[in-house]
């Protein structure tokens, strides 16, 4: 007769059994901003939206009573309209920079996608802008 090779394991109580992967969506979030290299686009604010996705993990589920169990969209525009309500910036990538920077702050934030458009720079287009995904590296440099 086979011997039965089944080993008994004890879950602890205290550690999940699930991770959870959530996303942020913010969609067409739009600012008057100074922003543009060329002297015209120094002198008046443009209009420039930006669509985000912040992907962050979780071990635990959402405590309904607790706002910090969660990465709060509010927030996130909250810090948008900071960091760009007094600067003027040359670029669209420097922009990024600052809004990744002010972001990843945050420990559970392991992934951004952030798309940056002008809406009103060039007559022939609705928008012209970039895209840029940005995500936290766990490697040891």
């Amino acid at each position: 007769m086979k011997k039965n090779n089944f080993k008994i394991i004890k879950i602890d109580k205290n550690k999940s059994l699930f991770n959870y992967e959530k996303k942020i969506l913010i969609k067409e979030l739009i600012l008057n901003l100074k922003l543009g290299y060329y002297e015209f686009e120094k002198e008046d604010a443009q209009k420039v939206k930006f669509n985000l996705e912040v992907f962050y993990e979780d071990k635990k589920p959402t405590n309904d009573g607790d706002i910090k169990s969660i990465v709060n969209y509010g927030k996130i525009v909250k810090l948008i309209k900071k960091l760009t309500k007094n600067k003027h910036y040359n670029f669209l990538e420097s922009l990024a920079e600052d809004v990744f920077d002010v972001l990843f702050k945050d420990k559970r934030i392991g992934k951004i996608m952030l798309q940056i458009e002008k809406l009103e720079i060039l007559k022939e287009c609705t928008s012209v802008g970039i895209q840029i995904t940005k995500k936290r590296s766990y490697d040891k440099l």
